[in-house]
């Protein structure tokens, strides 16, 4: 029983088969894509505090006086940053 009564002719088969053909290279580019370039980030342990502090002064929320002791603690332990000796 034909329920459409639609017969399938050679271009049907073509376009059939080009999309896809068309489909498989577009999921096989997107996985090549994405085990080459894997998404970044700084998650859990990745992330060091001091590479987190930078990217905040990078980002402008903290100022360089607030960068400076701020590392100086992560570094020393203290807030204070380690004094300079005049000569």
């Amino acid at each position: 029983m034909n329920w459409y009564d639609h017969h399938t002719s050679g271009w049907d088969y073509t376009l059939m088969t080009l999309m896809m053909l068309a489909l498989g290279a577009v999921l096989i580019a997107a996985l090549v894509l994405l085990l080459r370039h894997p998404p970044t980030g700084t998650r859990g342990a990745e992330a060091s505090p001091e590479r987190l502090l930078g990217e905040r002064f990078a980002r402008g929320e903290i100022d360089d006086d607030e960068y400076v002791r701020r590392l100086s603690v992560l570094e020393h332990g203290h807030g204070k940053p380690p004094s300079k000796k005049a000569r």
